[in-house]
């Protein structure tokens, strides 16, 4: 009796190990199915600070490859162009008006964190990696929790020393070198998020330099002239209010643009310090090829928001122009073989939903993004049609004046939240360049009209 119940338990163990192979078999090939995904975070870059775009000037060949092989989208905008706010809305998916936060406000809240495309992945099984700037406060320091290799960088100073402090290399290229770490190191039964969070091409605002590029790099573009700004000249920065006027923007224009000869050097210096990201994108891209997971690793591109290269005689960004609003967005899943350029508008609210689509995570729908991955699956008619977003701008400072606003697919309207009396009012179809404020032009007024309220409803319905 007790060899015949032995025999029986030989029987259940062995059954249920092979059970549990067969489950950790299941598993492991459901893993593979699910892709990894890299998300490049660029820092100030504009729509048109790449060749793809049409800049004859610059010299990206990986990010011009990425966006040739993969989906480009011509009409990428944040709904927030600075950085604490965008990269909010990036990592949860909604307006700044809705999570809250931007510089000197309290930590996200770890209710809003619970939702971001970070703790979705790892809830759901992936290998989480954050490399760079970070940008935002979460509560209790959660991201320490949420990542399994988490190297932030401070925004500051690019030449770090490394090797035990015995030699400075640029952080550009450290950022590449540890991202080549994390996908050689990368578990094989688990697909990877990776991102990567350049601080790069933010200008280091302490140094007389501003944009500190890696030193090899020196000699680029020194044989070309980088054509004047538009709307550089006196009349564009005449036509401001005067709590613009002696704003930041003009501050940090006198910092990098004020002479013919500072505009050219600090131009071209933006430049290589995006060339020097371009560089180590093709690293990357290199070793996933090497490790043999180039086949199944999507990657996302975007910038947190755009900059003022010397227009209207500014610098920085946080106004309501194109040129902070606008930004690159790539979308490359190599499992799909799809290429097109996009004319629809998209936003940096849309990078979550996007993320966990591709990840196979179900979205939550408090997010107010929508999921772009259709659009590398789907050769035929546009997967979405947004006709208006709102942008805004709503940090407490007085040197960056807060403003809220509306574009449409053929206009702009905007306002000062504190100076209500000012409106902007733009004819994109007929002046992309946004040269003539159309709002005290009589013959625009129901437009205006229109969109004030179409604003004021659209502020509503996101809060």
């Amino acid at each position: 009796m007790i060899k015949i119940i032995i025999g029986i338990i030989q029987i259940t163990v062995m059954i249920l190990f092979s059970m549990h192979l067969k489950i950790n078999a299941q598993n492991s090939i459901n893993n593979v199915k699910r892709p990894n995904i890299i998300f490049i975070l660029t820092d100030d870059q504009r729509w048109d600070a790449l060749g793809y775009a049409g800049n004859d000037i610059i010299h990206t060949p990986n990010m011009d490859k990425l966006a040739g092989e993969g989906v480009y989208f011509k009409n990428a905008f944040v709904t927030t162009p600075i950085c604490a706010a965008s990269r909010a809305s990036i990592m949860t998916g909604l307006y700044e008006r809705k999570h809250g936060y931007t510089f000197q406000k309290p930590p996200l809240s770890k209710e809003l964190i619970d939702k971001s495309y970070f703790a979705l992945l790892k809830e759901a099984g992936y290998y989480n990696g954050y490399l760079g700037k970070f940008g935002v406060k979460f509560e209790n320091k959660l991201e320490k929790e949420l990542f399994d290799v988490y190297h932030p960088h401070s925004a500051s100073f690019y030449y770090r020393l490394t090797n035990g402090g015995k030699k400075h290399k640029h952080l550009t290229d450290i950022m590449g070198e540890q991202a080549i770490d994390f996908i050689k190191n990368a578990p094989s039964d688990k697909p990877f998020c990776l991102t990567v969070s350049y601080n790069a091409p933010h200008a280091e605002d302490s140094s007389p330099d501003q944009y500190i590029y890696p030193k090899d790099l020196d000699t680029l573009y020194n044989d070309v002239v980088i054509p004047e700004p538009e709307l550089g000249i006196d009349k564009y920065f005449n036509q401001q209010p005067e709590f613009v006027k002696n704003g930041f923007n003009r501050v940090r224009w006198h910092w990098r643009f004020d002479t013919p000869e500072k505009y050219q050097k600090m131009v071209k210096g933006y430049y290589r310090m995006i060339s020097g990201i371009d560089r180590t994108i093709g690293q990357i891209r290199t070793e996933l090829e090497e490790s043999g997971l180039a086949d199944n690793t999507i990657i996302i591109f975007i910038s947190d928001n755009g900059c003022f290269l010397g227009e209207r005689q500014f610098a920085g960004k946080w106004l309501m122009y194109e040129a902070s609003l606008r930004v690159p967005l790539i979308l490359h899943d190599p499992r799909n073989k799809v290429h097109k350029d996009v004319d629809e508008i998209v936003l940096n609210i849309d990078i979550a939903p996007t993320i966990l689509e591709y990840a196979g995570v179900k979205i939550p729908e408090t997010i107010q993004g929508i999921s772009l991955a259709g659009y590398t699956t789907e050769k035929q008619n546009p997967v979405i049609k947004r006709d208006t977003f709102l942008c805004e701008h709503l940090w407490n400072f007085k040197n960056i004046p807060a403003s809220e606003g509306i574009r449409t697919k053929d206009y702009k309207y905007f306002r000062y939240i504190d100076f209500p009396e000012h409106e902007e009012l733009y004819d994109l179809g007929n002046d992309p360049l946004e040269k003539n404020n159309l709002a005290r032009n009589r013959e625009f007024e129901k437009k205006l009209i229109t969109l004030r309220e179409k604003c004021n409803t659209l502020i509503d319905k996101v809060n």
